[in-house]
């Protein structure tokens, strides 16, 4: 057999003892209870918990981000902590000394690029083939140096031809101007007083016959009078012309006679000209002093000014102290840009440099499809600075200063 433990006291109590202990346990379960009214405020404590959790976070985030930026300046905008951090860095020797641009001294900011003020394309004025070139890229030129030579043969021939066509019309017009020499008025007067001479042989025959006629006398002949009139009158007619002859050889040649020679004189000038200005346009010399920046042709090419093909030019050249920076300003923001504007240039290739600038012009014409006004700003590049650090078509940050920061 089992054998089972005794029973407690507890457990030898009679049955009516139960219903007491449960409604006791129950009263103490209903003690354990929230009231109704805090059970509906715990979801709205929570929620302020979680707020007053995010504002701690915000004040705690803000003091750090304070505490790890002590001593720096604070920005207005994103540009003028470009500015400031553009201006921080000291530039090497050699760059621009450009002002620091405080926080509020900058209007605005904006890329452009760097062009050249006047970008010439070198182009002969004649055609013809290139015998000497004397062309690289980046060489720099001063103004009339011989950038290249073209044939000369067929500009030749026809200078000459129009300096001998010159000499004849100067010396017509000279022998017009003189005049005739004086052996040549002495003989016209000589041949006159010949003619005249023999007009009075004749007049005195033809009044000898006129004389026998009218008397009845048959020895003068109607054949013989005839002949003897005829030969008088036209010894008269001769001696008139002669005598024309004569006097305007002595008054000279006619005033329109002498004035076409000098128009003519003048015509063959203008063909000498035109042909020397081609025979010296075969040489091609430097328009302006400058630097070479891309060569288009080389020895032995042909080069038309009129032609079509690209073979026209020979270099683009342009002044590198000269430059420029070309943006385009949006609409909204061409207020704050005016002419004469101080700037500040940055070319994105060499960070570390600041340049002086300012506004030179804003377009007459904006650019529809962009929204934006063309602004041309002016750099100032010191002298040993030409075509070392900037160069056309580069891009470059510009930062628009107010007038009064």
């Amino acid at each position: 057999m089992v054998n089972r433990p005794a029973p407690l006291a507890s457990e030898t109590k009679p049955s009516s003892a139960a219903p007491a202990r449960g409604e006791v346990l129950s009263e103490r379960v209903r003690s354990l209870r929230l009231p109704e009214d805090r059970r509906h405020q715990r979801p709205r404590l929570a929620r302020r918990s979680a707020i007053v959790f995010v504002v701690v976070l915000v004040v705690v985030s803000f003091a750090g981000y304070k505490w790890l930026h002590k001593g720096e300046p604070v920005l207005e905008s994103q540009s003028d902590a470009a500015t400031l951090d553009s201006t921080a860095r000291p530039g090497p020797a050699g760059a621009s000394s450009a002002p620091v641009a405080a926080s509020g001294a900058v209007a605005l900011e904006s890329k452009g690029y760097v062009i050249a003020a006047h970008q010439i394309l070198v182009s002969p004025k004649v055609n013809g083939m290139i015998l000497k070139l004397h062309l690289e890229e980046g060489r720099r030129v001063r103004k009339g140096d011989i950038l290249a030579e073209l044939e000369t043969t067929e500009y030749d021939a026809d200078n000459a031809r129009a300096e001998a066509m010159l000499g004849v019309s100067q010396q017509k017009l000279l022998e017009l101007e003189h005049g005739n020499r004086p052996e040549e008025i002495a003989g016209a007067k000589a041949e006159l007083a010949e003619a005249q001479a023999q007009r009075e042989q004749l007049l005195s025959a033809y009044k000898r016959n006129s004389a026998l006629k009218a008397s009845g006398n048959k020895v003068v002949t109607d054949a013989d009078f005839e002949q003897s009139e005829s030969q008088y009158k036209a010894m008269d007619r001769k001696v008139a012309r002669l005598q024309n002859n004569y006097q305007l050889m002595v008054e000279g040649a006619r005033k329109e006679r002498i004035d076409l020679a000098r128009a003519e004189v003048k015509q063959a000038e203008a063909d000498v000209a035109k042909s020397k200005w081609r025979l010296d346009n075969c040489t091609i010399r430097a328009p302006i002093s400058g630097t070479i920046l891309k060569k288009n042709a080389e020895e032995g090419n042909i080069v038309n000014p009129i032609a079509f093909n690209g073979s026209f030019s020979l270099c683009e050249m342009a002044d590198l102290s000269d430059l420029e920076v070309d943006l385009s300003i949006q609409e909204r923001d061409i207020s704050r840009v005016k002419a004469g504007q101080r700037c500040q240039v940055r070319p994105e290739a060499f960070a570390d440099r600041v340049y002086e600038g300012v506004v030179s012009r804003l377009m007459p014409i904006a650019d529809r499809a962009k929204g934006a006004v063309p602004v041309r700003v002016k750099l100032t590049v010191p002298a040993e600075e030409e075509g070392v650090y900037l160069k056309p078509e580069m891009s470059a940050v510009v930062t628009f200063l107010n007038d009064k920061p």
